[in-house]
């Protein structure tokens, strides 16, 4: 396995390893759910902010309601979509699908979470952040592990403190 190298206007990153993420689900309660990022190292303030960007911009396409599986005219057009006649009308006739509430995201040694309220948003809202998430690691963060709901027996859930502190984070 050969060394790769790649740079970034802020550091260099060498590659030895070609790790591939892991990804889990667990149970998955839309309206409960936390997501679990293992790096292969402690992360650096630069790849916390990189992970932070992305979940937070996945949030936000999520609370106005970019992943409704209803809405998707363009990519069941297919291939060809030179001169697409886009019907904004139809839009309006789907259900809303929004999530609700983000979490502060955390940080416990080589650990990251963040707890979500995914509102009525669809699925396919998954397929975007684990290949996002995916791409950032194999260019800026390993991330050796992403779990989609439950529970870490590393780090417990303090559930009695879980819904005060995310009632002013949004």
């Amino acid at each position: 396995m050969g060394a790769d190298f790649r740079t970034n206007a802020n550091f260099i990153v060498i590659k030895l390893f070609n790790i591939v993420m892991d990804i889990n689900f667990r149970e998955c309660d839309p309206f409960d759910l936390w997501i679990w990022i293992q790096f292969s190292t402690v992360p650096s303030i630069i790849e916390r902010q990189y992970v932070e960007e992305v979940l937070n911009s996945w949030f936000l396409l999520g609370k106005l309601g970019g992943f409704n599986a209803e809405n998707l005219k363009v990519q069941e057009t297919g291939v060809d979509l030179s001169y697409m006649n886009y019907d904004s009308n139809l839009s309006k006739d789907s259900m809303m699908a929004l999530m609700h509430n983000m979490g502060e995201i955390e940080y416990n040694g080589v650990w990251s979470r963040c707890w979500f309220d995914l509102g009525t948003s669809d699925a396919f809202a998954f397929d975007v952040l684990i290949n996002a998430l995916t791409q950032l690691s194999e260019e800026y963060v390993i991330i050796e592990k992403l779990i989609i709901g439950g529970e870490n027996e590393d780090w417990p859930v303090d559930r009695d403190n879980q819904e005060a502190s995310f009632a002013d984070y949004n």
